[in-house]
């Protein structure tokens, strides 16, 4: 009688079952959509949006509009619909930020306004349809751009000086603190841009000589990763797994997108491949990447060939992984043991 190669079909369908436990895939490529509120087309040409943040959930915060043809006015986006969004009493909205949080059965969002009378720029917070604005101490300049789910924000404010300082911003108790970084900086702009539930926060600074570095806030250890693929690197959101989206500026002069993981110190380029490297009517080129969840979802925005400045949704599709191989190769295992007993059985 023949022996059983190497396992039992039981013990080699034990290890299956164990291999098909779910892990977490990296992903080899992208696919790319273009989202752009129909509202945006109907009043302006050429169009410009911008997908700033993104849920677990997939709800998408962002606006339309340039602030100069036309006003900004914030939306959120699920499903195909985009539902407004805008601070009562002001005549401009950008929402930037959204968490997993649900109340009054809507996420909480985050984001700035402006009063076009007296160029009042607040940043706000929406909790349930409660709108909080944010105020930097005695700063007529505001913009909240990070939101997490415990109760906590950040942005950054123009002091009263002309310095941009990062803040932390207190949901519950509607306090604002601003955020103390390294002197070595020699920086007069700070600002702090996402922040994940561990408390970990990501930006961006400019030194003295004018170059721009993005940095991470963990704990009150700062570091500013060096960027291979570019420079002025910009940190602009962070999941909670560590991955942080942003820019940089391509050898060609055109912006890039890229995903940096804080744990493995490995980058990845993500570009549009419908952008456009020549700067547009409104000073933009290639990929931005402003938002990431924690399945790896990417929002942002590019500009077209067009002159368009256009949604962007970045979905990463995975790629084989060694558990993946190796269920590949225990499946044919089973298979060749099996045919091996029917033989020997006369099957």
């Amino acid at each position: 009688m023949l022996k059983p190669l190497f396992v039992s079909l039981k013990s080699c369908l034990g290890v299956l079952s164990a291999a098909l436990i779910p892990v977490a895939l990296q992903a080899s490529s992208f696919t790319f959509t273009t989202i752009n509120d129909p509202a945006d087309v109907s009043l302006q040409t050429p169009t410009f949006n911008q997908l700033l943040g993104i849920n677990d959930e997939g709800v998408i915060a962002g606006y339309y509009g340039d602030g100069a043809i036309i006003n900004n006015h914030g939306f959120t986006y699920t499903g195909g619909t985009f539902t407004p969004e805008n601070v009562p009493g002001t005549d401009q909205t950008q929402v930037v930020a959204i968490n997993n949080v649900l109340s009054s059965n809507v996420y909480d969002t985050a984001g700035f306004s402006v009063i076009n009378a007296t160029g009042l720029n607040q940043g706000f917070t929406n909790v349930g349809g409660a709108f909080t604005n944010v105020n930097g101490p005695g700063s007529m300049f505001t913009q909240v751009l990070g939101l997490n789910d415990d109760n906590q924000a950040v942005g950054f404010y123009v002091a009263a000086d002309g310095n941009t300082l990062p803040f932390l911003y207190n949901l519950g108790t509607k306090s604002l603190t601003t955020i103390s970084y390294p002197s070595g900086w020699d920086s007069t702009s700070v600002t702090a841009a996402g922040i994940n539930n561990d408390g970990v926060i990501v930006g961006f600074y400019t030194d003295a000589a004018g170059t721009v570095f993005g940095f991470i806030d963990n704990g009150g250890t700062f570091t500013a990763p060096t960027d291979p693929l570019g420079t002025n690197p910009m940190f602009f959101g962070i999941n909670n797994n560590g991955e942080i989206v942003g820019d940089d500026t391509a050898a060609d002069g055109a912006t890039e997108g890229f995903v940096y993981n804080m744990d493995t110190n490995t980058w990845t380029l993500v570009a549009d491949p419908s952008a456009s490297q020549v700067p547009d009517g409104f000073g933009i080129s290639g990929t931005t990447l402003n938002g990431i969840n924690d399945q790896g979802d990417l929002v942002g925005f590019y500009a077209d060939a067009s002159g368009n400045v256009d949604g962007l949704l970045v979905t990463p599709t995975p790629e084989p992984t060694s558990v993946g191989l190796f269920t590949a190769a225990c499946m044919l295992l089973c298979a060749v043991w099996a045919r091996r007993r029917r033989r020997s059985s006369g099957c």
